[in-house]
């Protein structure tokens, strides 16, 4: 009894993506199906090279083919291909090669942001993805420092600026621009217009994944990019106190009300355990940033703690993944980044319908 390509697409068509609940033949995964007698070769394209859960699908995908009567041997290649986000007019316009954008905002300063937005796009960029880094926080512009990039980017044709490239992904920011003791005394058009050509005319390529540091709170850069770009969705970064809690409540407000999906919170300096005695103190309150998902009917992406060694890798410019990769900090900003990339996929299989493969007749 021969194999056949219906008996395969049948098989796999039974094996699910945990986190999109979509099987992988009705996911367009299933690339290069090829069933030579009794033998099949394929290859199965993940949404994200992010992705948590290639074991167990890897696992279910070899025991489907198994049960089907007659194969001898069946050999998996494995690949990643990010989908690009449903975008209007004007994301294709001024960023043709990039995929998603994701936006890391906060509803007040302090509470981590930028370290958060520096190890999520160093962390995606760790598991394969390509990915940028923009620094959209004009006021406070923190990027160069915590990426250690401190020379002015190129223009080699007078017209478009080339990308920093460090620690893996390329970086841009308007702290590369101005001098580090001038103050941005700048008004919403200024702002609309510097960040315009922030996203316009650098030269970023193909990226899977653009990520932005906003300025805090709900002012005008949020509401620009709302206008220019559609964006993949935005991670709220807080800390467990109430303070925190109630601006990140006008952040998400502020998403919903222009149209960006809101990928998840962030609890950030959830707690701090000493280094000497290992008992771990709640500085700033424990589990606010769960409660104020739970609140809001958001994802909880999950817990970072406060850590000293983070806060020196970003000083010295080499964040905490790239400087400590197997610490347990540098791990909680990996599983992190996997998160938040699985939750992107589901959110443009939610806007864009999945794709069904050919079933041969």
């Amino acid at each position: 009894m021969s194999v056949t390509e219906k008996d395969v697409l049948a098989a796999l068509s039974k094996v699910m993506d945990p986190e999109l609940n979509v099987d992988l033949v009705r996911a367009g995964m299933v690339k290069d199906l090829k069933v030579t007698g009794n033998t099949v070769r394929l290859k199965i394209e993940l949404t994200t090279p992010a992705c948590p859960l290639k074991p167990k699908i890897e696992a279910d995908a070899q025991a489907a083919l198994k049960a089907i009567p007659g194969l001898e041997k069946a050999d998996i290649d494995w690949g990643a291909s990010v989908r690009a986000a449903p975008g209007g007019v004007s994301t294709e316009a001024l960023l043709p090669g990039v995929k998603n954008v994701v936006l890391v905002g906060a509803g007040k300063g302090g509470v981590g942001k930028s370290t958060v937005a520096v190890n999520l796009a160093v962390a995606l960029a760790r598991c394969g993805a390509k990915v940028g880094l923009l620094d959209a926080d004009f006021y406070g512009p923190s990027i160069p420092t915590m990426m250690g990039v401190h020379r002015k980017p190129v223009s080699r044709d007078g017209k478009s600026l080339e990308p920093i490239e460090a620690h893996g992904i390329k970086v841009m920011s308007i702290g590369f621009l101005v001098e580090p003791d001038q103050a941005l005394v700048w008004r919403g058009p200024m702002l609309h217009g510097a960040l315009t050509q922030l996203v316009r005319d650098v030269l970023w390529g193909e990226l899977d994944y653009l990520v932005l540091d906003l300025p805090p709170g709900t002012g005008d850069v949020a509401l620009t990019i709302s206008q220019q770009l559609r964006a993949a969705g935005a991670v709220l970064v807080t800390t467990p106190q109430d303070v925190a809690l109630a601006d990140v409540v006008r952040a998400k407000q502020m998403f919903d009300k222009v149209h960006i999906p809101v990928l998840g919170i962030v609890e950030n300096m959830s707690q701090f355990a000493c280094p000497n005695c290992h008992t771990v103190t709640p500085i700033f309150d424990h589990g606010g940033g769960k409660k104020a998902a739970e609140m809001m009917g958001l994802a909880f992406l999950g817990e970072l703690p406060i850590e000293l060694r983070v806060r020196q890798s970003g000083d010295k410019g080499v964040p905490i993944v790239a400087a400590f990769p197997d610490s347990p900090e540098a791990k909680a900003f990996m599983t992190l980044a996997q998160t938040i990339a699985g939750r992107i996929s589901q959110e443009n299989l939610r806007v864009r319908p999945p794709m069904m493969a050919a079933v041969p007749a």
